[in-house]
């Protein structure tokens, strides 16, 4: 379990960061495209905004940690201690007003993912999970979250993120799996891990482009709450390039065997 200083460190972070990004939501921002070899990347003052609040709290109370953010990437990243931050994770949902975007807030232990936060401060909903324990608040007090039982592939619902739909053989892959499961649903951004965590969905896939930033935060907060994050081949997750997330950890390999996952 993390130091319980530091997560109610993380926590201050998630309120500085939704602090700086609520005046933006909504407000019609000025939209700069990072030119991304995915296509259209937008990036917001509302994502530097939040990112530049979480650096400064950091720098100020913990000097010594490292940080890995998206926007303004990294300082002393071979710390004992680093902090992960995607200040806006479904930055194209939130300029598009939708409320499924979220700020990735994760610890790094000597290279180990040890404390995942996911906020949304438009809904007033944090998630956070250690890998041992995991929470959620909604307004009031936070309550432990546990994923759903679904031994079954044809009981599960899934959500995939919809930037999948670029790549042929990837998106055959999904439909395949689709063809298993009793619900498939495109988009939902990093929101899907929460719903994963706290029980409504059954798998959770993203699909490429990704960094440590966007996988960090899930790792813990779904093993927290009993689930499983890997990479799309089952392997380890953290600096993978996309990202499958079970609430019931023993849906892998009928998971992996549907999905029947492009090589190469």
């Amino acid at each position: 379990m993390t130091d319980f200083h530091l997560a109610a460190f993380a926590h201050r972070l998630a309120d500085a960061s939704g602090a700086a990004i609520l005046p933006w939501y909504r407000a019609m921002p000025a939209v700069t495209d990072k030119g991304s070899a995915s296509g259209f990347d937008p990036v917001t003052e509302a994502d530097r905004a939040a990112e530049l609040a979480i650096r400064a709290l950091i720098a100020a109370e913990h000097p010594d940690h490292g940080i890995i953010g998206e926007e303004f990437g990294r300082h002393n990243a071979n710390a004992e201690h680093v902090w992960v931050i995607d200040p806006i994770d479904g930055t194209k949902a939130f300029i598009s007003g939708q409320p499924v975007w979220g700020t990735l807030i994760a610890l790094l232990h000597r290279g180990e993912a040890v404390l995942g936060l996911l906020d949304q401060p438009f809904l007033g909903e944090r998630y956070w999970g250690d890998g041992e324990r995991a929470f959620g608040r909604r307004g009031g007090g936070a309550s432990a979250l546990r994923t759903r039982p679904c031994p079954a592939l044809a009981d599960a619902t899934v959500w995939v993120s919809s930037s999948i739909a670029r790549d042929p053989a990837a998106h055959a892959a999904v439909e395949r799996l689709g063809a298993a499961v009793r619900m498939l649903v495109y988009g939902g951004d990093c929101f899907s891990l929460a719903m994963l965590a706290e029980g409504h969905i059954d798998i959770a896939i993203g699909w490429g482009g990704f960094e440590i930033y966007d996988i960090a935060a899930h790792i813990p907060l779904v093993a927290g709450a009993g689930g499983l994050v890997t990479a799309l081949d089952g392997s380890d997750a953290l600096h993978a390039n996309g990202m499958l997330a079970l609430g019931d950890p023993t849906l892998l390999q009928t998971t992996l065997a549907a999905l029947d996952w492009p090589r190469g």
